[in-house]
């Protein structure tokens, strides 16, 4: 695996005062340099500016106003990227700030343009340090979490393997029960996946396992394995770079996906909800047909023609996401017609 995305959660990157903690600073640096000079490519997901603008500016929970917020964002930012960028001289590494917002992904042709940038910074041997440009987003802070977004990364890219570095050992089954114990492979996500993961009690967090189990879905569609793993050993990385048993390792799915499904897939927010009666449902997931408006039940939600919609099953599952060709109105008008509401060519079955 030579192209690997690493995110490290702000529980692994501050201390019990909530402010960096320079230690554990040093030692992810340090495994980060060493998959470089193995001669691997190395791009890092951080959070943690928000912390670091907390302890800066006195605050000592996470403030709940979003201008409050990106204040702490706008001071621990650029702290952030001094110890990074001191820190990775050390190795005679450069570094490269890329700060990204929801919209920068979702459309298309900044979409290619950071991918480009990533990939020429890659070219150059610059590892690029990647997080949301909190202070200017307008939609609380995030594109759901730093969790999600290193998952979009790795699916950009795309990378050859997502790690993500928190404070849990893995996934845990029965959690706070004698019998818990932390799950080495999963290889599907399914409800009793889903009922292990959790929010977070952090102060300074925003996600929790449940948002690793969201980036976990995102990447194994996409092809790409993602491995949950402590962020607190200090060879880590060398451990699951090796194919020790660390953490917890999510199996990517086999058939992956182009980089125009993927796009349509993880890199929009959904406008609307179309529930299919169950021969649709078959034809979309099963046969790789297009959707017809003729197997349409149910339109929810107000969009338009060349929106991201989610298609659902008659049992409420959602199996599929696409470009839609008409809009909401259009859709109801016409739903006993057999035009296409999403051609199979704009359509990913999840």
């Amino acid at each position: 695996m030579q192209r690997i995305v690493v995110k490290l959660g702000t529980g692994v990157l501050t201390d019990a005062r909530m402010r960096p903690d320079q230690v554990q600073f040093a030692q992810l640096v340090a495994q980060l340099a060493a998959l470089r000079a193995a001669g691997r490519e190395v791009v890092l997901v951080t959070s943690g500016a928000v912390g670091a603008g907390m302890g800066a500016l006195g605050y000592e929970a996470r403030p709940g106003s979003l201008a409050e917020r990106q204040a702490c964002a706008a001071v621990g930012q650029s702290r952030l990227m001094a110890m990074y960028e001191a820190l990775f001289r050390h190795y005679n590494l450069t570094v490269g700030q890329v700060l990204l917002t929801h919209e920068d992904l979702a459309d298309h042709t900044r979409h290619l343009n950071a991918r480009n940038t990533l990939l020429t910074l890659l070219k150059r041997g610059v590892i690029p340090i990647i997080n949301e440009n909190d202070v200017v987003s307008v939609t609380e802070l995030k594109f759901g979490d730093n969790d999600k977004l290193s998952a979009l990364v790795a699916s950009l890219l795309p990378a050859d393997l997502l790690v993500i570095l928190t404070t849990a050992e893995g996934l845990i089954q029965d959690y706070g029960k004698p019998g818990a114990h932390r799950l080495s492979v999963v290889e599907r996500i399914d409800e009793s996946i889903v009922a292990m993961a959790g929010g977070t009690t952090s102060l300074t967090a925003t996600g929790g396992m449940a948002t690793k189990i969201t980036a976990a879905r995102i990447v194994m569609r996409s092809g790409i394995p993602l491995v949950i793993a402590s962020g607190r050993r200090f060879d880590g990385l060398e451990r699951i770079l090796g194919g020790a048993d660390e953490g917890t390792v999510f199996l990517a799915n086999t058939a992956g996906l182009s980089s125009r499904k993927r796009w349509i897939a993880f890199y929009h927010h959904v406008r609307g909800t179309l529930t299919l009666d169950a021969g649709a449902s078959r034809a979309v997931k099963e046969q790789g047909r297009s959707l017809l408006a003729v197997g349409v039940t149910q339109c929810e939600g107000e969009f338009a023609a060349g929106d991201v919609v989610r298609l659902m099953a008659p049992d409420g599952s959602e199996i599929a996401r696409g470009l839609t060709r008409l809009s909401a109105a259009a859709v109801r008008e016409h739903k006993t017609q057999r035009g296409e509401v999403v051609h199979r060519d704009d359509l990913v079955v999840l």
